[in-house]
């Protein structure tokens, strides 16, 4: 038997089906935020949008997602873990299905910028914008929300672990989108994609309800698996009737660890967006594959994340297990990580061979991003004391959306630019070697400003 489920048989394992329930949410947040990308090339044909026009509506989603996960982290600190999951899984699930009504809600949008005495929008990417927009307020709640139950449930030893198999749970949406959205669009239309899709986060709800509480609380949790929840828990755990005291954002962001986090999303984040968003018109404009002929490519892909999501939540204890303290073990875990996005600069030298060439290549880069993400959002409760983890990502997470922003946007203006010289090919050979080259600069200026293990206890 394993030591983990040595530990699981003798203090008992309630904290997994939290990590259970905190993984299906993200596997529906993913699913929701997908259904765009994968209708993207009909709809850009339907309604007739450019590169740079699909780039903006990306761009709605993601500067608003950035702006959102500064004021979700404090939301989900204030209203706590509970309560602040199930606000934001309603307000994204509301959005995802607004994607269906896109065209009212652009005339809407119209008649009230004519009012305004404001130029009109073209109806379909004004309707489509305002649904990305409350789809990304509601998802910006998710990571807030799932960092802070982790560091509620498991202890610094398990937790990046825990964070690994709930960040899976991006993989698994992925996955399931190109399997179940074009064959949805394709006998019921686009609009019941988005209906049925956006529909699944309110099941999940009703689960969080019954199932989730904080740990002092939770009666399914036995004394002893508490107990070790807070075994290496170096913050006073405060009486359950003491209000916990917020920690405001500029204090937070006076401290190097912050901007490490910060600065390291901000340069890595876009990267994932730009796999998500933009493989499906990689694959169509490159290759010529079309609607349900995009399915098995992509979920092969995405399968290959579940190796770096999971794994990359492990690899951080070989380290630790040789001496190595929290931090420094999972710096060296996270450089060796950065180390295998490299292979994407040969997508497009070798994509010549074969459609597959570029899938499989980008599949391990991706998969190097998901080992990457769950060990970047564990130096935050590495270092930080738990009432402030859900802020701190917050603040991390507007600096990845706005590095989101800012590489989709040239992803479009690129594409448009190559395309109409003829040469989309080099327009995707740019985009893949900033992608490639990402991690180790960011890794670079997180250990300039992080050089050695330095937990916050000020706060």
């Amino acid at each position: 038997m394993s030591s983990l489920n040595q530990v699981n048989a003798n203090i008992g394992r309630y904290r997994w089906t939290i990590c259970a329930l905190i993984f299906f949410a993200t596997t529906v947040n993913y699913l929701d935020r997908q259904v765009l990308s994968l209708l993207a090339p009909d709809l850009s044909k339907e309604f007739g949008w450019t590169n740079s026009d699909y780039a903006n509506i990306t761009a709605v989603f993601q500067f608003v997602y950035a702006i959102s996960m500064l004021f979700a982290g404090r939301i989900i600190d204030i209203l706590g873990t509970r309560a602040g999951y199930i606000a934001a899984i309603i307000v994204w699930s509301i959005g995802a299905i607004m994607h269906a009504y896109a065209i009212p809600m652009g005339e809407f949008t119209n008649n009230i910028l004519a009012l305004a005495g404001l130029a009109a929008v073209p109806v379909s990417i004004a309707g489509f914008m305002i649904s990305r927009a409350v789809l990304a307020f509601g998802e910006a709640g998710n990571f807030p929300a799932a960092i802070k139950a982790t560091a509620e449930y498991f202890p610094k030893k398990e937790r990046s672990f825990a964070t690994g198999i709930f960040n899976s749970g991006a993989n698994v949406g992925a996955i399931l989108a190109p399997l179940l959205v074009p064959w949805i669009a394709a006998h019921w239309g686009w609009q019941t994609a988005f209906i049925l899709v956006g529909a699944v986060g309110f099941v999940w709800m009703g689960f969080w309800f019954v199932f989730y509480d904080a740990p002092h609380k939770q009666k399914r949790l036995s004394p002893t698996e508490l107990a070790y929840i807070n075994s290496d828990n170096d913050e006073p755990i405060a009486p359950v009737t003491t209000k916990e005291e917020k920690t405001s954002w500029f204090k937070l962001l006076g401290y190097r660890q912050t901007w490490a986090f910060a600065s390291g999303k901000f340069m890595t984040d876009g990267v994932w967006w730009f796999y998500l968003f933009w493989l499906p018109k990689y694959l169509e404009a490159q290759f010529g594959l079309h609607k349900t002929e995009i399915m098995i490519p992509l979920a092969v892909l995405y399968s290959m994340t579940m190796i770096g999501s999971i794994g990359g939540g492990w690899f951080p204890t070989y380290f630790m297990n040789k001496g190595y303290n929290v931090y420094d073990g999972r710096i060296r875990a996270m450089f060796v990580i950065a180390l295998f996005p490299l292979v994407v600069l040969l997508a497009q030298p070798f994509g010549s061979y074969s459609y597959w060439v570029p899938v499989l290549l980008i599949g391990i880069g991706a998969s190097a991003h998901q080992a990457w993400s769950c060990n970047i959002f564990t130096t935050v409760s590495d270092m930080f004391p738990k009432k402030a983890v859900a802020s701190v990502v917050g603040i991390g997470g507007m600096a990845g959306g706005l590095g989101g922003v800012a590489l989709s946007k040239l992803g479009g203006w690129l594409f448009d630019y190559y395309g109409a010289l003829g040469e989309i090919y080099t327009g995707y050979a740019i985009m893949f070697g900033i992608c490639a080259v990402a991690y180790l600069i960011a890794l670079g200026i997180m250990v300039s400003l992080v050089p050695k293990y330095k937990p916050i206890s000020d706060l």
